[in-house]
């Protein structure tokens, strides 16, 4: 069998082994990166030739964990991987997003990037592994891939900067920062922070990519290892004769038209436009001009000019100022039945958000090998339907992008939720219009919906997006709140959400090689003005958090209990606990601490719930009365159930104040009757009395 070839470096203080030459050898490019018994394994393929009218980078890639990584079976019926888990979808995005934007502008041909974790130890995450086992398996290639590039993960405990942590270590840090860049630049982040400042943010970019500078030179020193050349792009040469033409014949109108506000409108006035000029374009080149010749021209003509009028006329889509944000509008409690919701738009981006409250049996498990967290108990799902932006579409299984987005939201509301509190929380968010950033207004409006549902938000969070134009002569002008068509035409969609206070999630994506110290500065500074402006008026539509949770949530009173008596209260087989739900409508969820959180949605269920909790894991007292029930009659005396569990004897001489020849004449088995506790001896045998009960309720009635 063929050899390998390694090489080993060392990355925040641990190895990080590149591996090529064992496995997968007819890929273009078959990578393992290690750290630890953390292994992943990368193999890059490409199609020989573009197909014929595609005009796009048709770049796919893929992410598996297998369970045998870690010894383990799949979970369910099925024994076998299928569909990726979130988790999975989330590291091919985050694979994704750095390596599309190193291939060259018209290259078309199919490229394919399977990654595939194969050893794991499930003391830390491995998508980091992924980004650049990816990187090195196209760095060995000979694909046109302007790399390489190297990624970590950087938290902070006790203010000192940790490379690559473990889960315990993360879970204890106030940043988790996924950073990946090339060797002077910027290429993305991605992650979450409990509100820090960001001078704090760039200071961990800095030392991250201080790493990622080894791994840029282990990349290499692998591709020369294996005996290959250093690598030489070859970029492929533009034809804009087309381009040419089309913006002399439209160039000057084009540039007009994208003033106009309205999207609708101005689409439209592009259409016009691209019908007027293709029968022009048609008489001057005749068939040599295809179709596709056309589409490109005149789509190349929008984001030239998009660009040339910041760059050069300063003036945005729309005619609005680089810095200036759309018309913010919100409503809240616009739903009857949903425990909070909101609606938040921001210019023609709209979304309503709705918030459920339940019981913690709600929580999302959570399955990846990998380790970490086990359950969630906040989920946030985002919806984009085709109606959104005015399209017909397909309506299926829920989109990598969906995901994406949600989970950009979802984790930069997570750091401002309450601490220990007792609701699973489910927010979901409905894309009713897009016209850029609807991730950031997933996270207004899921912030106004928990507000609106009575969460004691820790402080409310806003997100925004900056945009960025630039030109080879070295133009670099960043704008806030871009539009969709800013996105498309533009450099960078650059997402920050935070408090006033500090940053909680982020997220960046990038079509040029990298942003520079000055552009990651300028936009995080930018951010946190557009997200002040924005909170500014959010609090003015709700200051705060309600004082009280919605009449149709589910009430809960917390109940402690000794843990000893958790049996007790459960019962056999969970007959006790079960009786209770049955008969009150209630849900009790017990922790292993003894607290005991009860859910009601009623004052009359729940104070029938907290009786029988009680009645479970109360102790029979001496000098107690009771309503008991018979259990078993003998000749000596009745056994009395006094609490679900508990009971104790009645002898026949403290059945009743009068002699008595037999307990038959008194009672029969499944009668109630009331008793007193009288003894308790030390072997804890309870001597209940008829009798005294009698006595008692007789002199009290007097």
């Amino acid at each position: 069998m063929k050899g390998t070839t390694k090489v080993e470096i060392e990355v925040g203080g641990k190895p990080m082994v590149f591996e090529s030459g064992l496995l997968a050898q007819q890929a273009e490019g078959a990578v393992t990166c290690a750290i630890g018994e953390n292994i992943v394994f990368s193999a890059v393929t490409s199609a020989k030739e573009a197909k014929e009218g595609v005009d796009f980078f048709p770049l796919q890639v893929e992410y598996r964990e297998k369970f045998y990584a870690a010894g383990r079976f799949p979970g369910g019926y099925i024994k076998r991987e299928a569909r990726p888990s979130e988790k999975e979808i989330l590291t091919m995005r985050v694979t994704d997003r750095p390596i599309r934007t190193l291939f060259p502008d018209g290259f078309y041909r199919e490229v394919q990037i399977n990654n595939m974790l194969m050893s794991c130890d499930g003391q830390l995450d491995t998508d980091v592994l992924s980004v650049n086992a990816a990187s090195a398996a196209l760095t060995i290639s000979e694909l046109p891939f302007n790399g390489p590039i190297g990624a970590v993960r950087i938290a902070r405990n006790d203010g000192q900067w940790i490379i690559n942590p473990n889960h315990e270590q993360l879970s204890a840090s106030d940043i988790d920062l996924t950073y990946c860049g090339s060797r002077t630049k910027t290429m993305m982040i991605e992650g979450s922070a409990k509100e820090i400042s960001e001078a704090d943010f760039i200071a961990a970019m800095k030392r991250a990519h201080e790493e990622v500078i080894k791994i840029i030179d282990g990349q290499l020193e692998l591709r020369k290892a294996l005996g290959l050349p250093e690598k030489v792009l070859v970029l492929p040469v533009r034809n804009t004769t087309y381009l040419d033409k089309a913006r002399e014949l439209v160039g000057a109108k084009f540039m007009e038209l994208m003033k106009i506000v309205g999207k609708i409108e101005r689409q439209d006035a592009v259409t016009a436009l691209k019908a007027e000029l293709k029968p022009q374009m048609a008489e001057i080149f005749g068939d040599a001009m295809s179709d596709n010749d056309f589409f490109h021209a005149f789509h190349d003509l929008e984001v030239e000019t998009v660009r040339k009028n910041v760059i050069e006329g300063g003036t945005r889509i729309g005619g609005r100022g680089m810095l200036e944000l759309r018309n913010l509008d919100a409503l809240v409690g616009v739903l009857p039945r949903t425990h909070g919701s909101a609606v938040f738009s921001r210019g023609e981006t709209q979304t309503i958000c709705t918030v459920t409250l339940g019981t913690t049996k709600e929580t999302q498990g959570m399955d990846a090998i990998t380790g970490g967290v086990k359950e969630k108990a906040f989920i946030l799902h985002y919806n984009f339907p085709p109606y959104s932006v005015g399209e017909v579409g397909r309506l299926g299984m829920t989109g990598r992008r969906e995901i994406g987005h949600g989970n950009l939201a979802e984790r930069s509301i997570v750091p401002v939720l309450p601490e220990n509190f007792p609701y699973t929380i489910r927010v979901v968010s409905e894309i009713m219009g897009s016209n850029g950033s609807s991730s950031m207004a997933t996270a207004c409006g899921g912030c106004m919906a928990l507000m609106d549902a009575g969460v004691p938000l820790k402080a409310p969070v806003a997100g925004i997006s900056v945009g960025l134009f630039t030109d080879e002569k070295g133009a670099s002008v960043e704008v806030i709140d871009i539009l969709g068509a800013e996105d498309h035409c533009g450099d960078m969609d650059f997402k920050v959400v935070g408090t006033r206070k500090g940053i909680t999630g982020f997220q960046v994506d990038l079509k040029i090689p990298g942003l520079s110290w000055e552009q990651v500065t300028e936009a995080f500074e930018i951010a946190r003005k557009g997200r002040c402006d924005i909170l500014d008026y959010m609090e003015s539509v709700l200051p705060a958090p309600r004082a009280e949770l919605a009449a149709t949530a589910p009430r809960i009173t917390t109940v402690k209990i000794d843990p000893e008596k958790i049996g007790a209260l459960i019962g056999p087989g969970g007959k006790n606990i079960r009786a209770i739900t049955d008969s009150t409508g209630a849900q009790i969820d017990i922790q292993e601490d003894g607290t005991v959180n009860i859910f009601a949605v009623d004052a009359d269920a729940m104070e029938a719930a907290i009786r029988g909790v009680n009645a479970c894991t109360a102790e029979i007292e001496i000098g107690k009365t009771y309503d008991g029930k018979v259990v078993t009659v003998k000749d000596f005396g009745a056994f009395v159930e006094c609490m679900p569990g508990k009971e104790g004897l009645v002898h026949i001489s403290e059945m009743a104040n009068e002699r008595i020849d037999s307990v038959d004449s008194i009672c029969k088995a499944g009668d109630k009757m009331r008793v007193k506790c009288i003894d308790i001896d030390n072997q804890g045998r309870v001597r209940l009395s008829r009798k005294a009960a009698l006595n008692d309720d007789a002199a009290a009635a007097k």
